[in-house]
């Protein structure tokens, strides 16, 4: 499928039109950003990996039932997605404390929730993604009262599904965030998962020694990113698969050196 122009850049990954207007091309980035992007560097390696871990979640996710944007994976750093209306906000899921939500609320690291938590940030860079209340949402028309909670009903099915499969691989699941759009079909919207699901995106610990395999790595200097990114793709059972990971070596991937911007 064709490259067409650039429609929109994130922080972590950009947008690009194709010959079909209701599809669009991911392009995963190796830029990492942490604090609503006071720290940043670029870690070679790791849109690679994000692309893989991402593709291979919601390919699991859509055999349960759980429509989202994956069309296929185009090559190492590239996705099909379908065009969607992202909805702007933020869900984040939390099923152990840790984070902003204990420095808010002066709650013990690492406590384990009795039912997952489910949290609502503003999608919006320059406010700092602030948090909101449900009411908000309602209030200035981000999204109708349905929508949240046909998106509730996924998150929960989500959650269920990713705490099973990382749990099987020895990978606590302790809170992740999620995005939705709008999907036009036969003229009324639809609501998909959307973004990506992977290290970025979710806080993973290892299920014996805490141990981050996720971003907070770089958020607070734990160490290099990509042998912990690796380490996640290996249990998933991923890396075994040459073709998947062709021009990127593993033993090279956990190496390899950050450049700072």
């Amino acid at each position: 499928m064709k490259k067409g122009k650039k429609l929109y850049e994130g922080k972590a990954k950009i947008i690009y039109a194709t010959q079909d207007k209701d599809l669009v091309i991911q392009y995963f980035k190796d830029d990492a950003t942490a604090f609503n992007n006071q720290k940043k560097t670029t870690i070679d390696g790791k849109g690679v990996l994000n692309n893989r871990i991402s593709e291979h979640i919601l390919s699991n996710l859509s055999q349960i039932g759980i429509k989202n944007h994956l069309v296929k994976r185009l090559n190492m750093r590239e996705q099909i997605v379908k065009l969607v209306e992202i909805i702007p906000i933020e869900f984040i899921v939390r099923n152990v404390a840790t984070g902003s939500l204990t420095k808010r609320l002066g709650i013990e690291d690492g406590t384990v929730l009795k039912e997952p938590l489910i949290e609502y940030c503003l999608k919006d860079d320059k406010l700092g993604d602030p948090l909101i209340a449900e009411e908000h949402i309602y209030a200035f028309e981000w999204a109708n009262k349905k929508e949240i909670e046909k998106v509730k009903k996924m998150i929960l099915r989500i959650n269920d599904f990713m705490i099973g499969m990382f749990r099987g691989i020895g990978i606590k699941l302790i809170d992740f965030k999620l995005e939705f759009g709008r999907l036009k079909v036969n003229g009324k919207n639809e609501i998909i998962l959307a973004d990506e699901i992977s290290p970025d995106t979710c806080r993973l610990w290892d299920s014996i020694t805490d141990k981050k395999l996720d971003k907070d790595r770089f958020r607070k200097d734990l160490g290099d990113l990509i042998p912990a990114y690796t380490e996640v793709a290996k249990r998933l059972g991923i890396l075994h698969e040459q073709s998947n990971v062709s021009a990127v070596n593993v033993t090279q991937l956990s190496s390899v050196k950050k450049k700072s911007r």
